[in-house]
């Protein structure tokens, strides 16, 4: 099992406590970097342009910008978004951007890429929200969008959403035979079978059992294909992680709301002393998951966290 860190970027009101701006950059990459050095396989961050559930004036990073960033601020671990938003940038452009990170980063970009969800986003910004099968038809044309650009010395794909006629890419990266795509939902009728036609890894939420479901689809749709289900890389994202040495500890670091609907939390999140959290890590790898993407719910003000869980739940080899 490998792990990655979703770094803070105010998704979360996580940088609430940095209201200068360049404070919160600055505790943003001290996560990053950290995470680098206690041996955890990748970074991550999330696309979106203001705070979630509940729009807020807190500082939020753009993450692509952000991406770009953290790869020169690194020099190991894999950066990647979790997930990128395909409505927000035409896949074309796309394409064009992550060719530059991955070049930026000698090649250790992960593209992350998601049909879109989140309405108000939307709307605030000026973008239509198109219902969801469209949005589902899009982020499949966009994948072979994508693909063409790292691919065709001059990309040409005819669809209905998208066209690009003729478009060269240069450089197309440092990865062969291209950037790798990580594609996050786990809709069984689409999504997990454009994670089996198009995808290098997938993206997973939820608990065990669901999980355990979920993977069953997409082998299902690995077979209908003709593609290798084991060459997909399989991931989970835990959005709350709350380690600490005792119980009680760990249960103080969520937010009220939260330890109101704390056993709900408890099957789908790490919450926890590390001998609790590594058998649920357990039950994950038993599965076939090979990483978990976590987001740490202290990460920004309290480095003890990621260096708790690095201490005890990461294989002596990471």
């Amino acid at each position: 099992m490998q792990f990655g860190v979703i770094v803070p970027q105010g998704w979360r009101l996580d940088l609430v406590d940095f209201p200068d701006p360049v404070d919160a950059y600055e505790a943003m990459t001290r996560v990053a970097r950290e995470a680098e050095a206690l041996g955890f396989r990748s970074i991550w961050l999330y696309d979106h342009f203001h705070t979630v559930p509940v729009p807020t004036q807190e500082v939020t990073f753009e993450a692509w910008m952000s991406t770009a960033a953290l790869a020169r601020d690194t020099q190991r671990v894999r950066i990647g978004q979790i997930v990128t938003c395909n409505s927000y940038r035409h896949p074309a452009l796309l394409a064009k951007m992550a060719s530059t990170v991955d070049v930026l980063s000698h090649g250790r970009l992960i593209l992350g890429l998601g049909a879109g969800w989140y309405e108000q986003e939307y709307h605030a910004y000026g973008y239509e929200f198109p219902p969801t099968a469209e949005r589902l038809a899009r982020l499949g044309e966009a994948l072979q969008v994508l693909l063409a650009m790292w691919t065709q010395e001059e990309a040409s794909f005819e669809g209905r959403y998208y066209q690009v006629r003729g478009a060269i890419n240069q450089p197309k990266g440092v990865q062969q035979p291209h950037i790798p795509i990580l594609i996050g939902g786990s809709g069984e009728k689409v999504t997990l079978r454009l994670v089996a036609l198009y995808g290098d890894a997938c993206n997973l939420g939820g608990d065990v059992e669901t999980v355990r479901h979920k993977l069953a689809v997409l082998r299902q749709h690995c077979e209908a294909v003709g593609r290798d289900y084991e060459s997909i890389w399989r991931t989970v994202i835990i959005d709350e992680c709350a380690i600490a040495e005792s119980e009680a500890e760990a249960v103080a670091k969520l937010r009220p709301e939260q330890r109101a609907n704390l056993e709900h939390l408890r099957r789908t999140q790490l919450i926890g002393t590390p001998e609790t959290i590594r058998a649920r890590i357990a039950e994950y790898e038993a599965l076939g998951v090979q990483e978990l993407i976590i987001r740490f719910v202290d990460a920004a003000t309290n480095p003890e966290s990621l260096q708790l869980f690095a201490r005890t739940c990461l294989p002596p080899s990471t």
